[in-house]
């Protein structure tokens, strides 16, 4: 564990507890003191982060029952030998995906990302690996993320510049772009191409 980061942890693990509290606790007066235990926990992350405590309370604590690890989804879509990469509006490239909608699979998921940031129709073949993000990915969030990459097969369609990215392109192994690393590292992408390699591979998982 990164020491600079206990603090951190010490107030996700009072967020989880006080919505756990919050969620299963009838008496008022519990009620009460856990409200004010995860208003504590969003100023420990406020006053580290120089984060507004509005903004940290709206990201941290704007959850209601059972705290679980949200899901992110990543689709690994192959031409070639190479990997399709979207440039995120920072300069930065990564996998297309995002959070997990409600109503839907995660590999449904998987798809619409896909067809939301690069353009294209896909038929989302296997799961490659799910991860910790926490164990992969920095910076380090207030909230636990589990990343599901998914090897996908182009159907069809094209890339339409959009508000989440300004471009797609395949990339090989060996010429990879600047990564947007709180979202994939090379290590990650490399994974992926390892999968797209071995018709036998074994789901990878922390």
């Amino acid at each position: 564990m990164d020491e600079s980061l206990r603090w951190l942890n010490w107030a996700t693990e009072l967020q989880s507890l006080a919505q756990a509290g919050l969620e299963y606790s009838r008496d008022p007066y519990d009620i009460e003191r856990f409200e004010r235990i995860r208003t504590i926990a969003a100023e420990m992350v406020a006053y580290k982060s120089d984060v507004p405590l509005e903004k940290v309370y709206t990201l941290f604590c704007d959850e209601s029952g059972y705290q679980t690890p949200k899901l992110d989804t990543r689709a690994a879509i192959f031409k070639n030998d190479r990997i399709l990469l979207v440039r995120e509006n920072d300069g930065l490239w990564s996998l297309p995906g995002g959070w997990a909608d409600i109503g839907i699979s995660a590999a449904e998921n998987a798809a619409k990302e896909a067809r939301e940031e690069a353009g294209l129709e896909v038929q989302v073949e296997r799961l490659i690996a799910v991860q910790d993000r926490a164990k992969h990915n920095s910076p380090v969030l207030a909230h636990s993320v589990c990343k599901l990459f998914f090897l996908c097969t182009a159907l069809g369609g094209s890339f339409t510049a959009n508000i989440e990215t300004t471009e797609s392109a395949y990339f090989a192994e060996d010429s990879l772009p600047p990564l947007s690393e709180s979202k994939n590292t090379r290590e990650q992408v490399e994974m992926c191409f390892a999968a797209y390699r071995d018709p036998h591979w074994t789901v990878q998982f922390d």
